[in-house]
């Protein structure tokens, strides 16, 4: 077979033809089989076999076999209908010998190719298969079958049908695609996919000092480099020889074959020529009809024994065995085998998944030793003493936290708050903090070089610029009906019209900020519920009732009812808009028409991620930096839009503590709600699948069946991962002050996650196609920017959120005795009012007030503020060490940004981008390929003048001059 026909470009596919002398060998493979050769009628069963039918003698089992052979040798329906009508017209004996004939040549072909990823010649291999089910009435669907793989034949593809008689449910039919080498060479060319020419010779010096110290945690040597080091180029089909290709029939791997398939099946149309319909095209849009039911490379082998042929890889077995398991997570990841099964897209997850798993080791370690501090240094919290002491806090009366429902209250109530307020509320947040500030630094920067690295080993550094200009979209092509010319190929491509583009962006930008107006509609509702609850809960533990609960009674107060019941309720409302708002962005990004894979992947990162944060984050922004902020004072509070719902008020321990309760349950319970979703339902969907495919015989149970029944990865299923990750990382570095368990607890998460994942790819999905990527895309920008943000909002978590910098302006400012101690802290941090000024809007009734409350005896009461007390001529305005506070957080947020900007961006320009070994590993690359390319047409040429040279002239031969190796290869040096 050899191209006649067409073009690499544009939405046209490269048609492949017979030669002249064409026939039934081409490729060094049979092609007499088209289907499956053993079927019986669509509306036919075999007759059942009895033991008299095995008692003739040989001669006569032969002669029937002859008189069967021409029937048996093809697989079309017309042959098939023959050779029943001529079973059927024999009596006796001889219809008993003819049906067991066509049984056993079926058995035959069933055990030579049931459990194997070839042809029934047991030679070509299945990249590719498509499945679909017999439709009595789907006569369009034939029609478009029928054409799709006419088409498809056209190309060069070569297929094979299994009817639906061999599947196990008797109702599917699959269809095998082989791609041969005329095909996969002229691809790889249109594609250029970098193969190897050369073995690497540069030594590898990656021996680190102490390194026997990592044995436990390495993996075979087999496993993690499965392939040697090579010099790569892209492929090109006239110099084939430059290469090095050993077998041809497996120089391309799996996972480059599938791809290629992939790129085929998207873009072969399944219309006639004469009808000039182009939207019918692609494998994508037969899916969505319902033409066909899966499209889908097989995997190599089941996952939990070798494959049996000595020619098939047991790539599958090796990743279940040494990385699909929860036992090995402690073991480094194979990720160049990871890479070459799967392809660089979900090797690159991967590598970053394992490399961020890596890096929180060390934000959890010093996470859990603040938070071991700030537990060691309980007996140092002088102001907790004073809250929990019957002298003051026992003495102290605060006013009522809402109107009428809400009694006085005694401060030592909130004695266990303020001791669990200590634990994340100390020296060490601060200390912390920055930490977070440089660690998210060092991650971001130690992944680019990891990145490089892993760009140069997998041949994806000139990626990019191919991605951009080969991968189109084909729906863009499909959907894109205008042409115009480009300047850079002189050649016409689909494009869509400005005016189009922008009504549809702009659609698009006007649905995303809908579904965020909703969700901060939802944000409302919640606060408004914190608001209306806080009362009720005030009212149902008048004189702490709780206390009956012998456990948990004497920590239920109404603030942390309140705090905990709105957190679950908003985590819940989390969830239900995620599911909603997911198809809706999907749509939303289909109907934008992005050019590239590339640029719909951006798009559709950009919104789903806005909503996200907004939807994850906006709860956490609302505690850390409204709540309390805006209250007001007795006689004078602030309401929610105008209504009878006063605005919420601080624990006079301060609100981190609520800040670190919603952080814990929006981030811990997406974690958990995720590995459910991840590990127990595709277990509990394909439990059927697995125990089908492990007690059927491997006879009658086919491989293609086998990765049927499993569920598809999708096309957006790796884009969902990079989601989660992302925003956990928003978790642990937007408000990671509040709370420095948060990298242990992503930790946890992590390590459990690689696994899971590892195990839904391996053992739950089908085998994705293969894709490339050079890196992790628009989330790298994404993560960035959430690097730069955390520095300020962990800056504004200290200084406004924590109560570290009134403290610390007692301490030195403020302290009666001068000594630097926290003593009268608490009574320094309250003010005073005049009980019998309160408002009767605001004044508590009588009912609600508890039985040790008399007005005869208590005429103030105290809340949290510094304001000027009743009776003073500036009564109820700030104090002055209000402004000293403000200016001192205002100072702190501006010196700690400053400090964590310069570090972070010293720390950047410190470590470069892309390690040195490897700028010289690339430079050594394009070195050798060019003087390797130089040398090669030097000798072609050679040859061709030796070959003319006699036919031209009598004269000696001109030796072709060898020119300088510095002019040559002057541009890569």
């Amino acid at each position: 077979m050899h191209r006649i026909t067409g073009r690499a470009g544009g939405d046209s596919l490269i048609e492949m033809s017979p030669t002249d002398s064409f026939n039934d060998d081409v490729n060094g493979y049979p092609q007499h089989v088209s289907s499956s050769t053993g079927s019986l009628h669509p509306e036919q069963s075999p007759s059942p076999l009895t033991p008299d039918v095995c008692v003739e003698t040989c001669d006569s089992l032969n002669t029937s076999l002859a008189s069967l052979a021409q029937s048996e040798h093809s697989d079309s329906p017309q042959h098939e209908s023959e050779t029943l009508e001529r079973i059927e017209a024999l009596t006796g004996q001889w219809r008993k010998r003819a049906l067991f004939l066509k049984f056993r040549s079926r058995i035959d072909k069933q055990q030579h190719s049931k459990d194997s990823v070839f042809f029934r010649d047991g030679v070509r291999r299945i990249d590719f298969v498509l499945s679909y089910l017999d439709d009595k009435d789907g006569e369009r669907k034939q029609e478009r079958r029928k054409m799709y793989e006419a088409n498809l034949v056209n190309v060069g593809l070569e297929l094979e049908t299994e009817d639906k008689s061999e599947s196990d449910d008797g109702k599917t039919y699959f269809v095998k695609i082989h791609t041969p080498w005329e095909v996969l060479a002229t691809y790889a060319d249109v594609l250029k996919i970098k193969v190897p020419f050369k073995v690497n010779d540069i030594p590898d010096n990656g021996d680190m000092p102490m390194n026997w110290l990592s044995t436990p945690f390495r993996l075979p040597e087999h496993i993690m480099h499965p392939e040697p080091d090579y010099f790569t180029a892209p492929f090109d089909k006239s110099k084939s020889d430059f290469f090095l290709i050993d077998d041809k029939a497996t120089f391309f791997p799996p996972s480059v074959r599938n791809r290629i398939v992939y790129y085929i099946l998207s873009r072969c149309s399944y219309f006639k020529d004469e009808c000039g319909d182009k939207d019918k095209k692609g494998i994508k849009r037969l899916l969505n009809n319902c033409t066909y039911t899966a499209a889908f490379p097989l995997h190599d082998c089941r996952y939990w024994t070798k494959a049996k042929d000595a020619n098939c890889e047991s790539e599958r077995y090796h990743l279940h065995k040494h990385w699909a398991r929860f036992f090995c997570f402690y073991k480094e990841q194979p990720l160049n085998l990871i890479r070459k099964y799967y392809g660089e897209k979900i090797g690159i997850y991967f590598a970053w998944l394992g490399f961020y798993t890596e890096m929180l080791l060390f934000a959890a370690i010093v996470g859990t030793l603040c938070f071991v501090y700030g537990f060691l240094t309980f007996g140092d919290n002088e102001w907790s003493k004073e809250i929990c002491s019957a002298e003051i806090g026992g003495n102290i009366v605060m006013c009522p936290l809402c109107d009428k429902k809400c009694g006085y209250w005694k401060l030592n109530s909130t004695c266990n708050s303020s001791w669990q307020s200590h634990l994340f509320d100390n020296v060490g947040t601060v200390f912390f903090a920055i930490f977070m500030a440089i660690w998210v630094t060092l991650f971001l920067e130690f992944w680019k070089r990891r990145q490089a690295r892993l760009e140069y080993e997998w041949d994806l550094v000139d990626f990019e610029e191919e991605q951009q200009q080969l991968q189109l979209r084909p729906e863009y092509e499909t959907k894109c009906t205008n042409r115009k010319l480009n300047r850079i190929t002189q050649e016409m491509e689909p494009y869509l019209p400005i005016t189009s583009k922008c009504a549809r962006t702009c659609l698009s930008g006007a649905t995303v900020l809908l579904w965020i107006s909703l969700i901060i509609a939802c944000i409302i509702g919640v606060i408004a519920y914190r608001l209306a609850v806080y009362a009720a809960f005030a009212s149902i533990m008048k004189d702490n009732p709780t206390t009956n609960l012998q456990v948990v009674g004497p920590y239920i107060t109404p603030q942390l009812a309140t705090s905990v019941t709105a957190s679950c309720i908003n985590f819940v409302i989390i969830m239900i808009l995620n599911l909603m708002y997911e198809r809706v962005a999907v749509w939303i990004t289909d109907m934008e028409i992005p050019k590239t894979h590339l640029e719909y992947e951006n798009k559709l990162t950009v919104k789903m991620f806005l909503f996200q944060f907004v939807n994850y984050y906006s709860s956490c922004f609302y505690v850390a930096f409204f709540k309390g902020k805006f209250v007001g004072y007795p006689g004078n509070y602030a309401y929610m839009f105008g209504s009878s719902l006063r605005n919420e008020e601080c624990d006079p321990g301060g609100c981190l503590i609520e800040l670190t309760t919603q952080l814990v349950i929006v981030m811990t319970g997406k974690q958990v709600w995720g590995n459910i979703q991840e590990a127990l339902v595709p277990w509990m969907m394909n439990w059927w699948g697995s125990r089908k495919a492990r007690n059927h015989p491997e006879s009658l149970y086919s491989r293609w069946e086998q990765d049927h029944d499993l569920q598809s990865f999708g096309q957006l299923g790796l884009f969902y991962e990079y989601l989660e990750m992302v925003i956990q990382f928003g978790f642990i570095t937007l408000f990671v002050a509040s709370f420095p368990l948060a990298p242990l607890l992503a930790l946890i998460n992590n390590i459990i996650e690689v696994r899971v994942d590892a195990w839904k790819l391996t053992t739950q999905f089908r085998r994705p196609v293969a894709a490339k990527a050079h890196s992790i895309g628009a989330w790298e920008e994404i993560l960035n920017g959430m690097a730069v943000l955390s520095v300020v909002t962990n800056a504004f978590i200290v200084a406004f959120t924590s109560d570290m910098i009134p403290r610390l302006v007692y301490m030195y400012a403020y302290q009666p005795d001068g000594e630097l101690n926290m003593k009268g802290y608490i009574s320094n941090s309250l003010s005073s009012f005049n009980i019998s000024v309160i408002p009767d809007v605001n004044r508590p009734d009588v009912d609600e007030n508890p039985s040790w409350f008399n007005t005869s005896t208590i005429d103030t009461c105290r809340y949290r503020d510094y304001r000027y007390p009743s009776g003073h001529e500036k009564q109820y305005t700030h104090t002055m060490q209000f402004w000293h506070i403000l200016a001192a957080k205002l100072a702190f947020i501006i010196i700690m940004e400053h400090v964590a900007f310069l570090v972070k961006f010293f720390v950047a320009w410190m470590i470069p981008d892309v390690p040195s070994d490897v700028r010289a590993r690339v430079k050594r690359e394009r070195y050798l390929v060019q003087e390797y390319l130089h040398n090669y047409e030097v000798e072609k040429l050679k040859i061709q003048l030796s070959q003319n040279v006699h036919e031209e002239c009598n004269c000696s031969p001109m030796i072709y001059p060898c020119l300088p190796k510095h002019e040559v290869l002057s541009e890569c040096l």
